[in-house]
């Protein structure tokens, strides 16, 4: 049996240029291109939408969520209203983000065929399950049509709280990725997609990681063709 792993190739890179570069050069190996526009220096949607044919997620990750966007709120969610307008097939929203600016995703999204991603990062631990499980309600109740949940992990008890979080999601129906940042849970970025979380994320190229432990998008296939072998 072949295992199919949804794969989100990040794209970090300032330059606009650069950055279509790296999306056109990934796109035949990406099932989702991931378009970092907090790395933007000059943010933009339509040369993305207008050039590349492959499902595109556009983040505008603020300073206090581990991204690099340090302005206005308003012009941080603009951008992504803008995407959802171009027809992008995924916009990602923090959970900690502004009532406000959930309420004006959830309309923008009315009668549109992009989803909803709503994010949470813990940059320093992994809570505990009750918490991690009241996290995944909380983006159930602001209409998310998929969680995303990261951890950092400390240990492989850590890794494990975060992965049997699939489990809850998929009795109640509700797509969920989640996986663990750091060197603990590196094993979870691989893994997760098998155990039935939605998508994982990785790099261009081991230089280019946007978070701790992301594996490059060659490192990743070569494990899961690995895998597919012994199948």
């Amino acid at each position: 049996m072949t295992i199919h792993s949804r794969i989100c190739v990040s794209i970090g890179r300032s330059s606009l240029d650069d950055a279509l570069a790296a999306a056109d050069s990934m796109a035949s190996v990406a099932d989702v291109l991931e378009i970092r526009l907090d790395c933007l220096t000059t943010p933009a949607v339509s040369p993305f939408m207008n050039a590349l044919s492959t499902p595109l997620l556009f983040t505008n990750r603020p300073q206090w969520e581990g991204g690099n966007f340090n302005g206005d709120e308003e012009q941080r969610l603009a951008a992504l209203l803008e995407a959802v307008r171009e027809g992008a097939a995924y916009v990602d929203l923090e959970l900690l983000a502004p009532d406000e600016s959930h309420r004006q995703m959830v309309q923008a999204l009315e009668k549109t065929e992009s989803r909803l991603i709503i994010s949470w990062h813990n940059f320093e631990n992994t809570p505990t399950r009750q918490e991690l499980v009241g996290r995944m309600a909380m983006m159930q109740d602001k209409g998310a049509d998929i969680g995303k949940i990261i951890t950092t992990a400390h240990s492989h008890q850590d890794v494990l709280r975060v992965l049997q979080l699939l489990e809850v999601a998929e009795e109640l129906g509700f797509p969920l990725i989640a996986f663990c940042m750091g060197r603990p849970g590196v094993i979870s970025r691989v893994a997760t997609t098998d155990l039935g979380g939605y998508m994982t994320y990785c790099a261009v190229n081991s230089g280019e990681a946007t978070a701790p432990g992301q594996l490059s998008v060659a490192r990743l296939r070569d494990i899961y063709s690995l895998m597919n072998e012994q199948s």
